[in-house]
């Protein structure tokens, strides 16, 4: 990276703290429900509970289904042990938190996104990929709010910019696995839906590898082990709570049962008719049961749901893609969601689809593998395969069908946004190039500025 390169990045990063520090004094110190911010008043209440010593409960009846005083499962206990340290040191000041936060996300995420592009094609998509993660409104909204968002994007990108460290290093170090497992296990614990990710990560380190499989494997099982440590102390404390066995979380039943509701017949939709709430919605023959059991058995009756009738499920999936990727405004949505919706997936959707297709159709142009691995039509498919940019658009393909089957919701989609925006980069600076090509100029092109780099 040159100096003006490194200029440019220190500027970016500068412009994403001031606009993710101005979203955090917008929020301010009260904890109230902002458009698609409502899981932090539950975070707010039970880091509250935890800083005053009575674990993780609620003092009243809290939703989902969980009794006053009663042990939860159902919240990121990471999230809320970092929220419960902020205000044992600071007091009770969602502020400071929110400030935290605010710079954490305003320099780690460009950052990040820059390190990532910079690898595969090189340092001006890079810049592009951290510029449009700056000012990117989803990102600098809820970088302010007491949710998992922030955080859990950060450690998906951390994670990827880890692997891809290993894949282009010929002996990969003890402590390049030792910090991918780590990684792994701070963004398992933010959410558990990473989860599924980690199997894809190690399938394409393993499959890029070639002559280094033996090493990725011994590697990546150490990675593995650090992750079952960190999950451990949650589930050994699951277990003595609810008497039975839950890996980390116990929100996965509810989110499939809710989302397949026969409520929703064949259209899903975030919002409910008149009357009904997503409490009311939990059969009444479950009442008394603790948090764990009532996701257990909403799980198998989910699952049943969708063996019985897998057309309405199958339809039911399909429709959920409007919520998964709306972009448009929409009259029942406050002013501030329209904008962030257009301002930011819907001005930036046309650029990451155009890249995502040069990548996908030029691998050449942009030196995704050596010539030598031009041989055939399945050489070039397994060469591009062990290119980032596999893992990447799979990872794309992978949560959204996860959330297709089973939640769909903008907020949701924004780790996918968070890659995306390398894409949308490169198509930024092919459409440059073209541009300046016409007027005359002979610009460098971006294929010019790839370095794989460590």
């Amino acid at each position: 990276m040159t100096k003006l390169h490194r200029r440019w990045l220190i500027a970016i990063i500068l412009i994403s703290i001031i606009l993710r520090l101005a979203s955090a004094i917008y929020m301010g110190n009260q904890v109230t429900d902002l458009p698609g911010t409502y899981d932090q008043i539950s975070y707010d209440s039970l880091a509250r509970r935890v800083a005053t010593g009575h674990g993780f409960s609620f003092g009243q009846p809290w939703w989902p289904a969980t009794a006053a005083n009663a042990p939860t499962a159902h919240w990121s206990f990471l999230y809320t042990l970092y929220l419960a340290a902020v205000y044992g040191l600071f007091g009770f000041t969602p502020l400071v938190a929110r400030i935290i936060q605010a710079i954490l996300a305003g320099i780690l995420m460009p950052l990040l996104l820059f390190r990532l592009g910079n690898r595969v094609f090189g340092p001006v998509v890079g810049l592009i990929a951290a510029a449009i993660s700056a000012i990117y409104i989803y990102f600098f909204y809820y970088a302010a709010s007491l949710m998992t968002e922030t955080f859990f994007i950060l450690g998906i990108l951390w994670c990827f910019d880890i692997a891809i460290g290993i894949r282009y290093t010929q002996n990969p170090r003890m402590r390049q696995w030792i910090l991918l497992g780590f990684a792994m296990a701070i963004t398992t614990l933010i959410r558990q839906t990473f989860l599924p990710v980690i199997g894809l990560i190690g399938l394409w380190l393993w499959y890029a590898a070639q002559d280094l499989r033996i090493k990725i494997v011994k590697g990546f099982a150490l990675s593995i082990l650090i992750l079952i440590l960190g999950i451990l102390p949650w589930t050994i404390r699951n277990y003595r709570v609810f008497h039975q066995f839950v890996l980390l979380n116990t929100n996965a039943g509810y989110a499939l049962y809710w989302a397949n509701h026969p409520i929703f017949g064949t259209n899903f939709s975030n919002e409910l008719p008149q009357g009904v709430t997503w409490a009311s919605m939990i059969p009444q023959d479950l009442s008394g049961m603790d948090e764990a059991s009532i996701e257990k058995e909403l799980m198998r009756r989910s699952l049943q749901s969708i063996l019985n009738d897998p057309g309405r499920y199958i339809l039911l999936s399909l429709s959920r893609i409007k919520e998964q990727f709306k972009f448009w405004p929409t009259p029942d949505s406050p002013l501030i969601s329209n904008l962030s919706r257009v301002g930011s997936f819907g001005l930036f959707l046309p650029f990451m689809c155009y890249g995502t297709l040069l990548v996908i159709f030029r691998p050449k142009k942009y030196k995704l593998f050596d010539d030598s691995d031009f041989g055939g039509k399945y050489s070039r498919i397994s060469a591009w395969l062990k290119s980032p940019v596999a893992l990447w658009l799979v990872f794309f393909c992978l949560y959204t069908i996860m959330h297709l089957a089973s939640w769909a919701a903008i907020r949701y989609r924004l780790p996918t946004d968070a890659v995306m925006i390398i894409f949308a980069a490169v198509g930024i600076v092919a459409l440059y190039d073209w541009f300046m090509v016409k007027l005359g100029n002979k610009t460098k092109g971006v294929q010019e500025e790839v370095v794989y780099k460590e």
